[in-house]
């Protein structure tokens, strides 16, 4: 069984079932079973992609952009999401 306390807000995740296989997204929230992405541009905060947590790949890493926001109490946006994600893709 997974553990839930590996997934945080604010870190990359890849698909790895489903129509959007291979896509990145960055982890909303958790819940039990399932987690909620967003990419920013399809999947927006405030319609998430509900996925369950065995068709995700991990990324242990949260990106600058999204820890600058959090630190320092703003609030993160679609477009901080989409940053991140772009700055990822092209390392």
């Amino acid at each position: 069984m997974y553990q839930l306390e590996t997934f945080q807000y604010g870190m990359l995740a890849y698909s790895k079932a489903g129509h959007d296989k291979g896509n990145l997204y960055v982890i909303l929230k958790t819940d039990h079973e399932y987690v909620y992405l967003v990419d920013g541009i399809r999947k927006k905060i405030t319609n998430p992609k509900k996925k369950k947590i065995k068709h995700i790949q991990i990324i242990n890493d949260i990106p600058e952009i999204l820890k600058e926001c959090m630190c320092s109490g703003k609030k993160v946006t679609d477009e901080d999401i989409k940053r991140s994600i772009k700055i990822f893709s092209k390392q």
